[in-house]
């Protein structure tokens, strides 16, 4: 499964609640393989979902360490691991990178510690606030603010072989939020090839476009290219710059293809776009996208140094 916060649990993809006996479970998982296989209608990424929860929950020993910390002790320090801030990484090559600014997913992750404290309740001590079975347990939208921070950590790290070339700002302060959307940008990328607005996004689940807008089971009502839309115009009006692309990152697993094109907003080209594409992407520039010239680069990243806030 997903290695995400947002990933379902094997019983949520069986279709019953954790405490379910034996009996129950076995029926349950009849009955979701029956529905996930292609050929009654299902899909071959829903049956491996459906065979995978049941070798996690399918026995009962298998079942009990899963439901210790998913999957075991360390099983569950692994996942706790991954959750946790990533520590630094020493550089492998000496090829000059871009220059990055900012704290990518600080405030994400920062909200995130702050509400699950206040979830579990004052005076009680938490001793990891990624524990695989705390985060579990926790309501949908703690799991997402870990899920995006995780996500944006993960561009971050990416972005920066993009090359000298380039300069990144990351958790950029806005004036423009939407509904439950904290008041930021994620990334700001400026390079020859255009001034890259990007958000890094887990819903965990799958998202596709339509009518120039993303759709997708996880969004809950959200609207993230008019979300983005708002947010790199309040960057660009107190720089005076305007962006030239929109880009939402998801995980590879989430988007059908790596790249997808959705028109345009505002005169900026809109795209959904596959993490692991993301940096090729920006480098040969979105189909549509104005580039930028040497000196006109200067001139623009000179604004933004000078109008931007982090938050």
């Amino acid at each position: 499964m997903p290695d995400s916060p947002l990933s379902a649990s094997p019983y949520e993809i069986l279709g019953v609640p954790f405490d379910a006996d034996d009996a129950a479970l076995r029926v349950a998982y009849r009955r979701a393989l029956r529905r996930a296989h292609p050929d009654t209608g299902g899909s071959t990424t829903e049956f491996h979902a459906v065979q995978r929860a049941w070798v996690l929950v399918g026995t009962p020993d298998a079942r009990a360490a899963f439901d210790r910390g998913r999957g075991g002790a360390a099983a569950a320090d692994a996942t706790s691991a991954a959750w946790a801030p990533p520590p630094p990484r020493p550089r492998r090559d000496s090829r000059p990178l871009a220059r990055s600014h900012g704290h990518p997913g600080g405030l994400s992750r920062g909200r995130y510690l702050e509400l699950v404290r206040e979830w579990v309740g004052r005076g009680v001590e938490l001793d990891d606030p990624y524990d695989p079975a705390l985060v579990r347990s926790a309501p949908r939208h703690l799991r997402h603010l870990l899920a995006d921070a995780i996500a944006e950590e993960a561009t971050a790290r990416a972005l920066p072989n993009l090359g000298i070339a380039y300069t990144i700002w990351h958790d950029l302060a806005t004036d423009a939020a939407g509904p439950g959307l904290p008041p930021k940008l994620d990334h700001l990328v400026l390079g020859p090839t255009g001034l890259f607005a990007i958000q890094s996004e887990d819903w965990g689940a799958p998202v596709a476009f339509k009518r120039g807008e993303l759709i997708g089971e996880g969004l809950d009502g959200e609207r993230p290219f008019r979300a983005l839309g708002a947010r790199a115009k309040a960057i660009g009006r107190a720089a005076r710059v305007k962006p030239t692309a929109l880009v939402v990152v998801v995980p590879d697993e989430h988007a059908v293809e790596p790249l997808q094109v959705g028109g345009s907003l505002r005169g900026a080209t809109v795209a959904l776009v596959r993490r692991s594409r993301l940096v090729s992407a920006i480098r040969e520039g979105l189909p549509g996208s104005a580039h930028i010239g040497g000196t006109e680069v200067m001139e623009v990243r000179a604004r933004l140094q000078a109008a931007v806030r982090f938050a």
